[in-house]
Formats: structure tokens, sequence, C-alpha cells
């Protein structure tokens, strides 16, 4: 058990996805159900009406719908850039903080660009969130490359500096002086806002980019010549290296591009939902998207799925609370499914052994018969 949670959290490539992985997976999925209806039903709550709340809550109308569509693009899009950047053989567990940094970046030029075409604007806001996150990215990526640094303790180190350095500036210096606003940085120009796509829920028009750049991250992994050459990085840098594949300006490349794609998470936040940075902007959605990546193996479809599955739980969960349930429930299934899927390839690994020592046995003890018999 503990080498199989070491192996899912050193962040190496696993197998590809297949059949047996995926039938592993739904086990867990309908093990960690379970779990929670022992835990509802141990106290006093009707379990089948729980999970009902659940699926009441998040998808039984519109409202519903577009709050877990939203949460889902978040987790899809963080998901992504974990995979991204784990194609290429380096591992980013900074992006909470490149996500702060994109999302202040945008602000403040929202902010500063107020009076100016929105269509120059935004994408100027756009350009200005991904350089940041980007940049950000490429600070521990340099480290790696160049100097043989550990980018996972970097990263997280770095996470700190950012998001403690941005509430700083959004309750110091940079603080707005609206009143009535405990904390925040000046507001951007309501034109440039994303309008929402259903009312009073969190679904935005930034969906439809969240969408394209979805699909722009799944070309590059699947289907594009840099893709592959990132996957032959990752999987046996020596091996790239002596193939004649750039493998040192691919990690640096899929570590910026993941840094830029949680600096977009950040602007959708400002420029969808909040209209200003807060330091709040993110409740560590970065973690839980790259918890969906690790579990599906940093396959690209796999994570879009996924991110649909988990959407619909952490939405859904507000439906349990309606009805006395401890939202906190929902995070023990998500915890037991990850604790499963940790487990799983230890498991597996332990079960073919054993399978190969029963046959090897078997050969065994029908040699010795057919022997003693002759």
């Amino acid at each position: 058990m503990k080498k199989a949670l070491r192996e899912l959290f050193s962040f190496k490539r696993g197998p590809k996805i297949n059949g047996g992985y995926l039938l592993s997976l739904a086990i867990s999925i309908l093990l960690a159900l379970l779990v929670g209806a022992l835990i509802m039903a141990a106290s006093g709550h009707d379990p089948i009406a729980g999970y009902s709340a659940m699926l009441t809550g998040a998808l039984s109308s519109k409202r519903a719908i577009g709050d877990t569509l939203a949460k889902s693009a978040t987790l899809c899009l963080t998901g992504l850039a974990t995979a991204v950047a784990a194609q290429a053989g380096i591992f980013n567990v900074g992006g909470e903080g490149q996500l702060y940094f994109g999302a202040m970046a945008s602000a403040l030029l929202g902010a500063a660009l107020t009076g100016a075409p929105a269509v120059l604007a935004v994408p100027l806001c756009l350009l200005a969130a991904m350089l940041a996150g980007g940049l950000w990215a490429l600070i521990p990526a340099w480290l790696k490359v160049k100097l043989k640094v550990n980018e996972v303790i970097t990263t997280i180190m770095m996470n700190s500096i950012a998001i403690y350095f941005c509430a700083y500036l959004s309750n110091g210096p940079l603080k707005t002086t609206e009143r009535g606003i405990a904390s925040g940085t000046a507001k951007i120009d309501t034109s440039f806002a994303f309008s929402r796509v259903i009312n009073l829920s969190n679904l935005t028009t930034s969906i439809f980019l969240s969408v394209a750049i979805a699909l722009m991250v799944w070309y590059l992994m699947k289907k594009s010549v840099t893709g592959y050459e990132m996957k032959l990085t990752g999987e046996n840098e020596r091996f790239a290296h002596y193939m004649g594949i750039p493998s040192a300006k691919l990690m640096l490349l899929g570590m910026v591009i993941s840094g830029a794609i949680c600096g977009l998470v950040g602007m959708f936040e400002v420029f969808g939902l909040h209209k200003r940075f807060i330091d709040s902007v993110s409740n560590e959605f970065y973690y839980d998207g790259m918890l969906v990546a690790m579990i599906m193996r940093y396959e690209p479809t796999g994570i879009i799925l996924m991110s649909l599955f988990f959407g619909i739980l952490k939405i859904g969960g507000t439906g349990m609370e309606k009805i006395g349930i401890p939202s906190e429930t929902i995070l023990i299934v998500q915890s037991i499914i990850i604790f499963f899927m940790a487990a799983e390839r230890g498991i597996s690994a332990s079960v073919r052994e054993k399978r190969v020592r029963r046959n090897a046995r078997i050969k065994a003890d029908a040699a010795k018969g057919g022997s003693e018999h002759a």
C-alpha cells in the first residue's frame, strides 16, 4: 500500500489507461459511494435521499447545471495544465500560485484599460494572464533543467510566495478606494467582463474559451509532433536526448504552457465572477484539478470526463447540505476514490504476482507428479 501511494504521488507517468484500469476506477467509485452511504446511514441519514439530493443539487435546474459546468471547466483546465507539463516530464505543483498571478495581472490591466474598446482590452488581458502564469512557471522549470533543482519542492514553495504577495498587494498598495470593499483591487471595466450564460449561475461566456483551450491541449498532447516529442521526453529523457529531441526546451515549454493555462483560469475567475482581484480568488482549484489528472494518468480525454464527475460531486454537495447531510461527506467520497486508485497499481501487481506464483506451483506439482508416475 505504501508503495502504491508513493507511485501515485511521485508524479511519474503511469501506463496508458486500459480496460483493466477503467474497471478498477469504476470499482473504486462504487466502493467510495458505498462508504459514503455507510457514513450517512451511521449518522442517521437516508443514503438514497442523500445521493438523490446530490444529483438534484448538481443537475435539477438550469442554475445548478450552469454551476456544475463552470466547476467542471475549472477542474478540466487545471487538470490539463498538470497533464501537459507531466507529458514533458516536469511536474507543476505550483499552479495555484500561477493562477493568482494571472488573476492579478489581468485585474490590474483590466482596471487600467478602463474606457478602451473591449475587443482590444480583453485579448490584452488574456495575454497578460498567460504571461504572468507562464513566467512564474518558467522559474522552477529553468531551475530544474539548468541546475537539477527538484521542481516539486520549488513549485510548492512558490505557491506560498505568489499567494501571500498577491494578498499583500490587494490589501495594501493596490487596495481599491471604493467604499464597502474590505479587500481587493480596483474594479475592471464592466464592458470587459464575461457575461453569464445562465442567470444566477457561475457559468459565463468564458466556458467557450475553456472548451477551445481544452481542444487545443488535447490536440497538442495527442496529435502533434511536439506532443509526441514531449511524451518521449517524459517517458525517458535520456533516450529522447540521444534521439536528437530538444528535451530541455520541451520541458521548459510544457511548464510554460501549464502556467499560462493556470493564469487564464485566474483571469476567468476575475472577469467572470469577481470583476476585480480578491485574495480568495481560488479555493485550491489547482489541487483539485491536479488530483483529477493524476487519477486519469494525465490522459486528456479522461481528464475531461472525470472533471464532469467531480464537478457533479462538488456542486451536488450543496444539495446534500439542504437536507442536513454535511457536504464533507462528498470530500470523504473523493478522498476514498483517490485512496483506492492509489492502491490500484499495487493491488494489481500483487494479484499478478500471486497468479504467477500459483501457476508456477501448479506446473511444478504437475511435473513432479508426472515424474513420479513414470
